[in-house]
């Protein structure tokens, strides 16, 4: 170890002046010229320095999550509807109808301020959530390490690094146990890089910065302490990601939203053009010709579409919020509602997740303090009494608290624990007897001793069977050895088995229950013993269909191997790059998977995910890789969003469904109607205005009741779908509309303004009331209660419909009060329909309808998805 100099204090010498380095300063400096840059020590710093120090350079992060109002609104004027009637608004006002352009005005404005209030009010529930999500990293305090947030590292901070942390900040390194680091982030090179302590002689680029570990790196490999010489901005990654733009990748469900945008379009502008061109060939005046054919491509658009699906994700956020789920964008709500199997780790899910230190035994199940004595020695616990990043080896130190002493043994070398070996070895000194002590899984250990004694295998099936956690010690002397390699890790002697605890989670069985009741088939994928899982899957009534280990997985054919991942529970004993291919393997039979860890082992796997959910406790580099955080590790929890991004998905296609519907068979009817009569059968301003009352309704749609059935299973956009029920149900309005037309114009023999008045009138009340139908796939519709919110809605605006045909103001927009005869005969015609539109039913829904095929996300989506994510790293954010 080097030894490096300690700041002296004293009156008679002023403290230099602390400044962050660049890597190049960093890197080829001696050590101790870096330490005096930085008016540091190998101490590290007190409370008090490290206070001063963040009050000048600020928080180690190179933005804040902030919620910009202007950013939010940009976001909402992106949409081609929106843009649609800011068009036709503006071209309504210059043809001469400043009433239409200010009806439309009017829904353009609703429609951007209600998107923008619930996104905007969204954005900072989520925003914060995001306070409550912290990075820790352990670093050196008033002499001993503890965990602080990586927001409060200062240069001239000591830190360590172990396996699995994402690097806090720049950091030159002083002590190297055999460190590896992922710097794939910085320099797209998957291969890990070695480092070391070494001073180096210049560097040309970021390979060559041996001695260094970066900010936003991922350590591989080992364990080291070093000194942070520059954080947030001022870090390599810092720089780099401080210039990283705000775009995220598109999302299957916005993907959805934007095709059928497209669709609607294509219809709108279809039905434009043949309208404008009847009522030309009709000898009509063109202006008015344009204006009617405009309202008409402005009334088959949902034109409040962004804000039913922007309130429905903020009313999401802000459930899940009460809940204590961080979903890292609001898109990702629906996201969580396609999961169909969730792939989990145990330990924190299924158990409690406090590992408890049960004893140390022999070969023969007796207490030994010999064996807890060695294995205190392999433990990861500072020397100094500080923390430790490994639960099982804090719980050891825990439980170990007064039982044996370790007196003057002296650490010569550390090879940490890699999910290769499965172990981890120390060469002590123990008073002039040079030792090596081996510590790991069981299977690995016991293979490498020279002989196992009799009775270690049945003691250690006797406690594997009692779901005990167990960990293996065995040692050898080595008195050749200076330094360690795995090479070394052999010829060695049986010590015993260290045990822990994790008892199963009392809420995690009916937890598992409500994920059942979601259709959501649960899997289990650990590290661990195959009988320590089976025995808490079986406490907690979760059904098996079978149990493979990583070694049974790995010799499998292609064929064999889809097979086991489709038909086991359980995958024990598997490392991390197996969790990943189970979850690719489970994918391409076109499930959606979801994956819950939170270990270092599980990032591969939460890449590899549709959706990848961590939690506030996991590892820098999980909680990095998780499209969702929980602040509470509880699997009901999880099934509350993902309850909660399915009603999200279905209460938006209600409205696109009835929009689609009967806004395609109203202006239907309106084109017809155009082209035989003699009259245009509603005036541009009416239809805008029937489409502003009847949208306003609809508003209340997020807050609807959703059917239990709809619950079991995921939906999809399916355009096919959507286009059909379209062709469908559209043509039911249009025989109303007709027949609307038929009682005005040959019963009550109906002039111009009581005909527009009349359907103006009719539209509206079969238009609104269709959603009692549409929500629900139950016949009658009368079987699935609707929200209260909605019915009120609903009736409120069909009566203020029928008030406006009545007040005096109206007159100017060509409505006329109507006799009594007309609305005996409208109620008489709306029962018929919602009689028709139920039969319709029955015979649509007999065909299998739901997600189309060829689901699966492509590779590029996932990279597009993974760089989001990198660009809204722990580093970044100054309250993540």
């Amino acid at each position: 170890m080097t030894a490096l100099p300690t700041r002296r204090r004293g009156n008679d010498v002023a403290a230099p002046p602390v400044s962050q380095l660049d890597a190049d300063q960093a890197a080829v400096r001696p050590l101790e010229a870096v330490f005096a840059a930085l008016a540091g020590s190998a101490t590290g710093l007190t409370s008090g320095e490290a206070l001063l120090r963040q009050k000048r350079f600020g928080p180690n992060a190179v933005r804040t999550h902030r919620v910009s109002a202007v950013a939010v609104l940009i976001r909402q004027l992106r949409s081609a509807l929106l843009l649609l009637l800011a068009a036709t608004a503006v071209m309504s006002f210059f043809l001469g109808d400043p009433t239409q352009a200010v009806i439309i005005g009017v829904i353009l404005l609703a429609s951007i301020g209600l998107s923008f209030v619930n996104e905007y009010r969204a954005e900072r529930a989520t925003a914060q959530l995001h306070s409550q999500v912290h990075h820790f990293a352990l670093v050196r305090r008033d002499g001993q390490f503890v965990k602080d947030s990586v927001t409060h590292l200062v240069p001239g901070d000591v830190v360590r690094l172990t396996l699995g942390e994402v690097v806090p900040a720049d950091i030159r390194l002083s002590d190297v146990d055999g460190l590896e680091c992922n710097e794939s982030i910085l320099s797209g090179e998957s291969t890990p890089a070695q480092k070391s302590a070494d001073t180096i002689d210049g560097a040309r680029g970021l390979a060559d910065y041996t001695n260094l570990a970066l900010m936003g790196t991922v350590v591989t490999a080992g364990e080291a302490v070093g000194v942070v010489y520059a954080t947030g901005e001022h870090a390599q990654f810092g720089r780099l990601a401080a210039g990283l733009g705000e775009r995220h990748p598109e999302t299957d469900f916005q993907r959805g939203l934007r095709r059928f945008s497209y669709l609607l379009l294509w219809v709108a502008l279809t039905l434009t053009v043949f309208i404008l061109g009847i009522n030309i060939m009709l000898g009509r005046p063109l202006i008015d010709s344009a204006l009617f054919a405009l309202a008409i491509a402005v009334g088959i658009t949902p034109q409040l579409l962004p804000a039913v699906v922007s309130t429905s994700l903020a009313t999401g956020s802000r459930r899940l919020a009460a809940l204590h789920v961080l979903v890292k964008r609001l898109v990702c709500i629906e996201d969580l509602g396609d999961i169909d199997v969730l792939i989990t780790d145990k330990t924190g899910t299924l158990t409690n997740g406090r590992i408890a230190y049960i004893g140390a035994l022999d070969c023969h199940g007796a207490q030994d303090l010999s064996v807890l004595r060695h294995g205190l020695l392999a433990s990861d616990v500072d020397e100094a009494g500080g923390a430790s990043g490994n639960p099982l080896d804090a719980a050891l130190a825990e439980g170990a608290v007064g039982s044996v002493t370790l007196g003057g043994v002296h650490r010569v070398a550390v090879l940490p624990f890699d999910h290769a070996r499965r172990a981890t070895s120390v060469l002590v000194d123990d008073d002039g007897r040079r030792l090596l002590i081996v510590k790991g899984a069981p299977e690995q250990v016991l293979a490498r001793c020279t002989a196992v004694p009799d009775g270690a295998q049945a003691t250690l099936d006797g406690l594997f069977g009692d779901g005990r956690r167990v960990v293996a010690v065995a040692s050898r002397p080595a008195p050749e050895l200076s330094r360690l390699t795995a090479a070394d890790e052999c010829g060695l002697a049986f010590d015993g088995f260290l045990c822990f605890a994790d008892e199963p989670k009392p809420a995690a069985a009916e937890s598992l229950q409500a994920l059942a009741t979601l259709g959501i088939e649960v899997k289990v994928a650990t590290g661990d013993n195959p009988r320590v899982a089976e025995k808490v899957c079986a406490e907690l009534g979760l059904p098996t269909r079978g149990t493979i280990t990583g070694t049974e997985l790995q010799n499998l054919a292609a064929d064999d191997y889809a097979a086991a991942v489709q038909n086991n529970t359980i995958f024990a004993r598997i490392s991390p790059e197996q969790k990943a291919a189970l979850i690719v393997a489970a994918r391409h039979t076109g499930r959606s998977v979801g994956f819950l860890g939170d270990g270092v082992n599980d990032a591969l796997a939460l890449h590899a995910a549709d959706v990848g959910i961590s939690v506030d406790t996991a590892s820098d580099v999980a909680k990095d890789a998780a499209d969702v955080v929980l602040i509470e590790k509880d699997l009901s929890v999880l099934a509350a969003g993902v309850a909660e991004g399915r009603r999200i998905f279905a209460n938006t296609i209600k409205y696109v469904l009835m929009g689609t519907s009967s806004n395609f068979g109203n202006m239907f009817s309106a084109a017809a109607a155009s082209s035989i009569l003699p009259f245009l059968p509603m005036l541009p301003s009416q239809i805008l205005l029937n489409n502003l009352l009847y949208d306003s309704s609809q508003l209340a749609i997020p807050t609807d009741r959703v059917d239990a059935e709809q619950l079991r299973a995921p939906s999809h956009w399916n355009i096919a779908f959507i286009r059909r029920f379209m062709l469908t149900f559209g043509p039911v309005s249009s025989l109303f509309d007709f027949l609307t037309f038929g009682l005005m114009l040959g019963v009550l023999h109906a002039a111009p303004p009581e005909f527009r008045t009349g359907w103006f009138v009719e539209s509206l009340a079969t238009q609104t009331l269709i959603i009692f139908a549409i929500r629900t796939r139950r016949i009658p519709f009368t079987r699935s209660r609707p929200g209260g919110l909605l019915t009120l809605s609903t009736a409120s605006v069909i009566a203020a419909g029928i008030a406006i045909t009545y007040w005096p103001p109206a007159r100017q927009l060509g409505f006329t009060p109507l006799p009594w005869q007309y609305f005996a005969a409208l109620a008489g015609l709306t029962v018929a329909y919602l009689f028709l539109v139920e039969v319709t039913k029955s015979v649509f829904y007999r065909e299998p309808v739901g997600a189309p095929a060829g689901r699966t996300r492509g590779a590029e989506d996932r990279i597009h998805r993974r760089a989001a994510r990198f660009s809204h790293h722990g580093r970044l954010s100054g309250k993540d």
